[in-house]
């Protein structure tokens, strides 16, 4: 019989959740079809025949039970976007089987492999005899030419702690008349080990006296060991569900410890108490709650009355990731309150991050502001260059030369000067800010391109938090792929 990819698809691949829907409708309607047909059959329990066709029914309706669990959890598992290994049975022997029990077809042989491997036995107690299907010396790897085991033999094929269950199984067949229904473990001539189950029922003659035991053994190994699989790769998925939530708990926390702790609007005054510079300032996440990133953004005065201004970007996601940006900003913040210029600073973090127990890449853009000659100080390693809007006009600024933080050692970075003027806007950000799209989107186009459309509205902002509102209900989407920072700075 063809596994159920190779039946259902030339690509092999495994059914979506309609299908899987679909499957469950007609394991239902199985189920109730062999429900029916084991109904006529208990009408005469004297007949061999008629037993028979109970005990396949009997068999059936195990393994229709045991693929609408498996189907049920397959759906949970597309319900939670979570992998779940493949089954083993599938749509070709639920097909196979509809077409065999359709029209309350009595079940055979070939019905009961489409099913499953099965044998059936008889032993009688009057003469001590036995007989065994084909199948059945199949199952436990014996030749006919061996001929069947005894009752009192088949115990020493069982694991020993599965002997006590099958003793008492057919104890209470054989004295109380009860049908046996159980699993036990066999050991086979070349040592394999298969878990098979085994249905039967007690034959009785005029007297009521037991004259005989009937049993249909099924080999269940491949079913309980793809069940087995199943439950272990749920706990895994579990385990990995509660590791990744603890992990980005603890990314959460130690990223709200390090950002600035201010939120809204921020005003560094300069010498004689006017506001020198109006900030605002916003960390975007990703629409993927898991993407906890290095992003980071801050702004401080300095002891000589300039101001810091910095973005910046360190690769990866969770705990390592934050942890790294929380080494990085807090350094950026302690080497320039010491007095470093932009570029000598952006050389100290690359030396920093080379030398990193975890080696990692990252992004950043310092700048230094001196208010009394409004003039910005800036370097660069590998970031978009900040954005300068001026009388409804935008426009990039020329970038110093700068490599990815962490990329080589002992790297050297350039510094620019821009004059400013009461009224501008600098935008500084993170490249997941403008969210990538596809070049033939109407209104595709580099990040700072996109950015530098929205200049007409800036134009007519009254503080950094009005444009910093702005970005946000252009750029803030509720698909963004990726976590982003924007720093605003208004210059008075």
């Amino acid at each position: 019989m063809p596994s159920p990819a190779h039946a259902d698809s030339p690509t092999a691949q495994p059914p979506g959740p309609g299908a899987v829907d679909a499957l469950i409708s007609q394991a239902r309607q199985l189920r109730s079809r062999v429900d029916a047909v084991l109904g006529e059959s208990v009408s005469d329990a004297e007949d061999p025949r008629l037993r028979w066709q109970r005990a396949l029914c009997d068999l059936a309706v195990h393994q229709l039970d045991d693929l609408g669990t498996h189907l049920g959890q397959l759906r949970e598992g597309f319900a939670l976007d979570t992998p779940v290994a493949a089954l083993p049975h599938g749509s070709a022997g639920a097909r196979e089987a509809d077409r065999r029990f359709a029209g309350a077809e009595l079940p055979d042989a070939a019905a009961v492999g489409a099913l499953g491997r099965a044998g059936s036995a008889e032993w009688d107690l009057l003469t001590d005899g036995a007989q065994w299907s084909d199948e059945l010396y199949r199952i436990f790897g014996r030749s006919p030419q061996d001929g069947p085991l005894t009752l009192d033999e088949l115990p020493s094929w069982l694991f020993s702690e599965d002997q006590q269950l099958l003793t008492e199984m057919v104890t209470g067949c054989l004295v109380d008349g009860r049908p046996i229904d159980g699993e036990f473990r066999i050991v086979r001539a070349d040592g394999t080990v298969r878990t098979v189950h085994m249905v039967g029922e007690p034959v009785f003659d005029a007297d009521g006296g037991t004259i005989s035991m009937w049993a249909v053994i099924r080999d269940v190994s491949d079913l309980r060991r793809s069940q087995r699989v199943l439950r272990e790769t749920r706990d895994s998925l579990e385990r990995h569900r509660q590791i990744a939530q603890t992990e980005r708990r603890l990314a959460v926390e130690l990223q709200e410890a390090v950002l600035p702790p201010w939120r809204g609007g921020l005003r560094f005054p300069q010498e004689g108490g006017a506001t020198a510079m109006d900030l605002a300032a916003r960390y975007l996440p990703a629409s993927t709650s898991g993407l906890i990133g290095g992003d980071w953004y801050d702004a401080m005065q300095l002891p000589d009355g300039s101001s810091l201004l910095t973005v910046g970007d360190l690769t990866g996601h969770g705990v390592a990731a934050t942890s790294g940006m929380a080494m990085l900003l807090g350094a950026l913040r302690g080497m320039a309150v010491a007095g470093l210029a932009p570029g000598a600073l952006m050389s100290s973090l690359n030396d920093l991050l080379d030398t990193a127990a975890q080696p990692a890449l990252g992004s950043a853009l310092c700048c230094r502001y001196e208010p009394a000659e409004r003039v910005l100080h800036w370097a660069q390693a590998g970031h978009p260059a900040p954005l300068l809007f001026r009388n409804g006009t935008g426009r990039v600024l020329d970038a110093p030369e700068g490599m990815l933080l962490g990329a080589s050692s002992g790297a050297r970075y350039a510094q620019a000067s821009e004059q400013l003027f009461p009224g501008d806007i600098l935008l500084l950000y993170t490249d997941g800010l403008v969210p990538q799209r596809a070049p033939h989107h109407p209104t595709s186009g580099g990040s700072a391109e996109r950015l530098l459309a929205i200049a007409p509205l800036l134009n007519g902002a009254r503080s950094a938090q009005d444009c910093l509102r702005m970005v946000a209900e252009e750029f803030d989407l509720p698909d963004r792929p990726d976590d982003a920072c924007v720093l605003i700075a208004r210059i008075a």
